[in-house]
């Protein structure tokens, strides 16, 4: 069966409140005029302030849950968001490049919730090197980056894991250029900058939205330089879109 709109597939949390995982990630991919499907690789108790727990799914089940989809579908788009630990994502990723080796990757590598919840622990560099190097892109905030390089500068460290994958450092949690994202990409560094000086409202779910919002980018055929600075665009208008922690999601 064709489909008109491309399809993106999501493999994240289960959020009850909807702000962040896979809820976010289709709300966003319909509204750049994708197909969002979605699997689930935890199953968070939380609300927009206050993360509880996380029950993780099994590898092989998540697996189990990817495989009919892309026997039915044709899709060219994945984007990952809080997985259990790097010997998941490693499975995970490897079963996509089986079905499809040209699947391009999107990875929002959560390794905390936003209220301090760590979601993923330990990071073995020889596996997290391997399951970068399948990846077309890597989507970390300046502590993100410090951690999977293991380097104090989120400069640095960010160059480091460019020479693995495409790069995006979130500037959202930055001291020297809050709200500034720069994208590390074939040996350029590129500066994003914010495009509105409004007062923005901080939301619950924002770097899954922005990562899903790169993905639907890719998928409805632009460049990455253009699909990131597209997607945080779509972010400043969700973080305009209510006073409140909870997005609504804006064309």
């Amino acid at each position: 069966m064709k489909y008109t709109r491309p399809i993106v597939l999501s493999i994240a949390g289960f959020d009850p409140c909807g702000g962040a995982g896979v809820l976010a990630d289709t709300k966003t991919f319909e509204q750049h005029q994708c197909l969002g499907m979605a699997v689930i690789s935890g199953i968070t108790k939380q609300v927009e302030d206050r993360f509880i727990s996380v029950e993780w799914v099994d590898p092989h089940k998540i697996i189990d849950d990817i495989r009919p989809l892309f026997e039915k579908y044709t899709i060219e788009i994945v984007k990952i968001g809080i997985i259990e630990n790097l010997n998941t994502i490693q499975t995970v990723v490897n079963f996509l490049k089986l079905q499809n080796p040209n699947v391009k990757i999107v990875w929002d590598p959560v390794l905390a919730a936003s209220s301090g919840f760590k979601l993923m622990n330990a990071l073995n560099q020889d596996t997290l090197n391997s399951v970068l190097q399948k990846i077309y892109l890597v989507t970390p905030n300046v502590n993100e980056a410090r951690t999977l390089s293991g380097d104090s500068n989120e400069t640095t460290g960010a160059e480091f894991l460019a020479s693995l994958c495409h790069v995006l450092l979130k500037g959202g949690h930055s001291h020297e250029n809050e709200g500034t994202d720069f994208l590390f990409a074939d040996k350029k560094k590129i500066k994003i900058e914010k495009r509105t000086n409004h007062v923005v409202y901080p939301k619950h779910g924002s770097g899954c939205i922005l990562s899903s919002a790169i993905a639907a980018e890719l998928a409805i055929g632009n460049d990455l330089e253009s699909a990131c600075k597209n997607a945080k665009e779509y972010v400043e208008k969700i973080l305009n879109s209510n006073p409140n922690l909870l997005a609504y999601h804006v064309a």
